[in-house]
């Protein structure tokens, strides 16, 4: 494994159409199942401070408990204000049981 891309959980962790935050060294990913695909993002939100896998998750859209607004899950696209600020995605990697990201790259492959 490169020195990127490190493992954050099991699959079986996350159940269908769920999100979980885990801690990975100093950063806290918040991993997402959309019908078996999964995605990985910062869990605070770019707005303030709060935990993005406290908020409620509908149709691929992540929507934070504090103020309200939500990113889109797959590209970290803002879908409601007060959020002004795209969520960082990484790339995935599923080895096995495992989920896996590559902490340099987005959830497009490109470099962070």
């Amino acid at each position: 494994m490169a020195d990127n891309v490190v493992r954050v959980c099991a699959q079986s962790e996350i159940g269908p159409d769920s999100v979980k935050a885990y801690e990975v060294g100093d950063r806290r990913l918040a991993v997402f199942n959309l019908g078996g695909e999964f995605y990985v993002t910062d869990d605070e939100c770019t707005h303030a401070a709060a935990s993005l896998a406290e908020g409620m998750l509908e149709d691929g859209i992540i929507e934070c408990c504090l103020h309200f607004g939500a990113f889109d899950v797959k590209t970290g696209e803002v879908k409601a204000p007060p959020c002004s600020q795209a969520l960082r995605t990484y790339k995935v990697l599923l080895q096995g049981d495992d989920v896996c990201v590559d902490l340099d790259k987005n959830a497009a492959g490109e470099p962070a």
